[in-house]
């Protein structure tokens, strides 16, 4: 397609940067999600009805908005961990094994006391942080990227191999997660993709530049997803002199003191043990939630992804047969289970081939879905966030 594009509704570099550097976490993340959108929106103008990196980023990047703001943590963590049977179980040694002067105290005051003190909302907290500079951090090369190959690249009426070779001069040699070689390639595909004539050809392109990107992408953000998924509480023996210091507040005694006379009341280790438990069944309730979160995607139409259970969507036709000998290399060095989607749940999401396995999946079920397409937020919404505002109603 020879047609240039309007270039008054297409984000810029500028855009992008100063989205990158809003402060405010929630704010940000919104502003990214809706750039992903307007960035995702332009190619299929001249590649046809092939999703792009932006596409799937857009959805990625609205589920992180949850973890973001947090919605619903606090009483999703409050209900979890006041019934799941093996955490109350826990908690109720820990009660068992307090001193009387503790023990006697109202059920209730003795639950927020060592809540309190363990303070499970401090690891949510960590996460929310982690999640919100992988979105940043990725947003503001990736997203960029796309910004200055639209306004470089995107009009050109014949293919040109000195100015994308020149633009790509710009990214730098080697892998990731410091070089952008996958950066270079994929948007080379994406640009050859532009001035494909046949389907099944455009199709496998930008499958290999969605999967190029992926790659890069995922690379870089290990470290932000590793300390998202990484849950540590206060330390137990921390925990027991909190709240030994919280039983015996006389006169500010020393924890030493106070453990002492905790151990002359109640014997040596029963209370530390009871802790440990607790803290360690908390932990492991507090990593369920987080994973939970962070491996759900909703897609348009109440579509939910888990990103542990295998994808059940069909290839679409073009690429039920790959026929590119780069993409057919690369798949054979991200997808173990060649050409199905089997076995292709994330067991483990801190663990990159895990997750890059199912995100080839994803890419090629999905990437002819025109849902994929529709705005994340209503038109209201996006007036809302276009003049700097958090909008309204379900986000």
């Amino acid at each position: 397609m020879d047609s240039a594009l309007p270039s008054e509704s297409i984000p810029t570099v500028a855009d992008v940067e100063r989205i990158a550097e809003l402060n405010d976490p929630v704010l940000r993340n919104l502003q990214i999600t809706q750039c992903y959108h307007e960035l995702s929106s332009i190619l299929p103008k001249r590649s046809g009805a092939n999703a792009n990196w932006c596409t799937y980023a857009t959805w990625a990047s609205k589920q992180a908005g949850q973890t973001i703001r947090k919605e619903d943590l606090r009483r999703a963590l409050e209900r979890m961990l006041a019934t799941e049977i093996s955490t109350v179980q826990a908690e109720e040694e820990v009660a068992a094994a307090l001193p009387r002067i503790a023990a006697s105290r109202n059920p209730q005051e003795r639950r927020a006391l060592v809540w309190k003190l363990l303070n499970p909302l401090d690891a949510m907290e960590r996460s929310s942080e982690a999640v919100s500079r992988g979105n940043k951090k990725v947003f503001e090369e990736i997203g960029r990227e796309f910004a200055r190959f639209y306004a470089l690249c995107l009009n050109d009426a014949a293919y040109d191999g000195e100015k994308i070779a020149g633009f790509c001069a710009e990214l730098r040699p080697g892998d990731p997660p410091e070089g952008q070689r996958y950066l270079r390639q994929a948007l080379t595909r994406y640009y050859q993709a532009l001035f494909e004539s046949d389907a099944k050809k455009c199709a496998e392109l930008m499958l290999l530049a969605n999967i190029e990107i992926g790659l890069h992408e995922q690379t870089r953000l290990q470290p932000e997803i590793a300390a998202a998924l990484e849950v540590s509480l206060v330390d137990p023996a921390q925990l027991t002199r909190l709240l030994v210091g919280a039983i015996f507040p006389f006169l500010g005694w020393p924890a030493a003191l106070a453990s002492t006379a905790l151990r002359l009341l109640r014997g040596p280790s029963r209370l530390e043990v009871a802790i440990e438990k607790l803290v360690a069944e908390a932990q492991q309730q507090i990593r369920q939630l987080i994973t939970e979160l962070m491996m759900t995607i909703d897609l348009p139409g109440g579509e939910a992804l888990h990103l542990g259970h295998d994808l059940t969507a069909e290839y679409p036709p073009p690429l039920r047969q790959i026929t590119h000998p780069d993409l057919r290399s690369l798949l054979d060095q991200v997808d173990p289970t060649p050409d199905t989607p089997r076995e292709s749940g994330a067991v483990d999401w801190s663990s990159l081939p895990e997750r890059m396995h199912f995100i080839v999946e994803l890419f090629r079920s999905y990437q002819q879905r025109q849902d994929l397409f529709q705005s994340p937020f209503t038109p209201e919404q996006t007036e809302s966030l276009k003049a700097g505002r958090i909008p309204g109603g379900p986000l």
